[in-house]
């Protein structure tokens, strides 16, 4: 472990040694894990499944479609995680917020009650989250931990399980089963979702800011950085995105159901660690993010061709949780 540590400061020693355009110039390819597996990936099931149709558009259409939830949750788990916490309740609070708002839209609500219903689920959630965190102090792992288990059995009980059929067909169109020409609706949210991430996390204060709390949090509060504020609005917005999500559940199955999000919780931060976010704070990327969640389903997709069961699925995406975490311990060291 001695000789480990001393080559790591050795390399840091030498990194900074660099005059700063041989810094630039240096290609540390742990920066572009996500990018360079991605690509070996569909490399990989491009050859092996190719009459099987895994290149088709539509089949590449469908991948968009089936990660579109993952990554618009993982572009707010990315602030998240960014501050050195997690929220581990938002797959539960997507089931809820499709219940809430099938139910809103099955009242006569319309297509504005039903959005309000379902967005104001998620953030009644986040805002529970963010003040048990930043005001009670109890650890986010706990407080959502415990939410997750709570909202579930809500969205179990209020409708006694049973599934809420949606009828509205511009809502099922605008959120879920709909198509601009041959790109899917699902595909269009995502990109407009990740481009407004992008562009808070790495072209605004509140962005720095929230790396800043993540990567030393004592520091922050020293430049005047209010970092409970900044955590409880990380954790307002991945429950509105986890709302928003459950909405894109229901337009896309026509229905409210306690299923919805189920397990989603593990692929997003799987999802967020592969994009090259530190599981510890301080570091985040949303592309990253993105790219971690579309190969994640392009996994799930060709493995699904290949004619796996459920229980081998299972493993490998346990695997590459696995494999997630243990390359975001790799920014702990820069």
């Amino acid at each position: 472990m001695l000789s480990k540590d001393i080559k790591f400061n050795e390399q840091d020693q030498l990194q900074n040694n660099l005059s700063p355009s041989k810094r630039s110039m240096a290609f540390d390819w742990r920066n572009y894990i996500v990018y360079i597996a991605f690509i070996g990936v569909l490399i990989y099931f491009s050859v092996t499944l190719y009459d099987d149709g895994f290149l088709s558009t539509s089949n590449l259409l469908n991948i968009a479609r089936q990660t579109a939830m993952i990554s618009i949750m993982g572009v707010a788990m990315t602030f998240v995680i960014s501050t050195g916490e997690i929220d581990l309740s938002v797959g539960s609070i997507t089931a809820l917020s499709s219940l809430t708002a099938a139910l809103a839209l099955q009242a006569g609500f319309g297509l504005i009650g039903g959005l309000a219903a379902g967005l104001g689920t998620g953030l009644l959630v986040g805002l529970v989250n963010g003040f048990l965190v930043t005001k009670i102090a109890i650890p986010s792992f706990l407080v959502t931990l415990g939410m997750m288990e709570a909202v579930k059995g809500l969205a179990m009980w209020i409708t006694n399980t049973a599934p809420v059929p949606i009828v509205h067909s511009t809502f099922n169109y605008l959120f879920g089963s709909g198509d601009i020409g041959p790109i899917p609706i699902l595909l269009i949210w995502t990109v407009v979702i990740t481009v407004i991430g992008h562009i808070l996390l790495k072209k605004t204060a509140f962005g720095r800011q929230t790396l800043a709390t993540g990567g030393n949090e004592i520091a922050a509060k020293y430049t005047g950085i209010k970092t409970n504020r900044i955590k409880f609005i990380v954790f307002l917005v991945s429950g509105l995105m986890a709302g928003f999500a459950g909405l894109l559940y229901a337009g896309r199955m026509h229905s409210g159901r306690f299923t919805f999000g189920e397990g989603d919780e593990l692929s997003v931060i799987a999802a967020v660690i592969l994009g090259g976010t530190s599981l510890f704070g301080g570091v985040g990327t949303v592309i990253g993010t993105v790219f971690g969640s579309i190969m994640i389903g392009t996994i799930n997709n060709g493995l699904i061709i290949m004619g796996l069961d459920v229980s081998q699925q299972m493993i490998i995406k346990g695997l590459i949780i696995i494999l997630a975490v243990a390359f975001g311990r790799k920014t702990l060291k820069k």
